[in-house]
């Protein structure tokens, strides 16, 4: 009576569980880019300030904003992507949204803000 008991208890868990998979997100803006401004102070030295954003598959990412190569800024921001333009946004950053769009050349590939700017190129 136990095993019969446990063995339909076993059948139960298995049954009640969700097995569901999450979908994989292949999207084309997955990876590492980054943009780099030189700024002239004047001095004999000017300061570098990089900033770099790392998007996953899970439309979350990670941004950092690097000066004289130091990291100043680090936090994480999400994404999304609706009829080819990009949202990042930065929780806990005051920062506004930034809305990117994809292009591709043989180049390479760039994202460009809303204005044609480059924003961020594919390392």
């Amino acid at each position: 009576m136990k095993k019969l008991f446990s063995f339909l208890a076993i059948i139960a868990i298995i049954s009640v569980s969700n097995c569901s998979r999450i979908a994989e997100n292949n999207d084309q803006v997955i990876g590492i880019w980054s943009n780099i401004a030189e700024i002239s102070t004047g001095k004999t030295q000017n300061q570098t300030f990089r900033e770099e954003w790392i998007f996953n598959d899970a439309y979350l990412g990670r941004y950092h904003g690097i000066e004289n190569g130091k990291i100043t800024i680090k936090t994480d921001f999400k994404w999304s992507q609706d009829d080819g333009v990009y949202t990042i946004s930065y929780p806990g950053l005051d920062r506004g949204d930034d809305l990117v769009i994809l292009k591709e050349s043989q180049d390479g590939s760039m994202l460009e803000d809303m204005n044609g700017n480059p924003f961020a190129i594919r390392e």
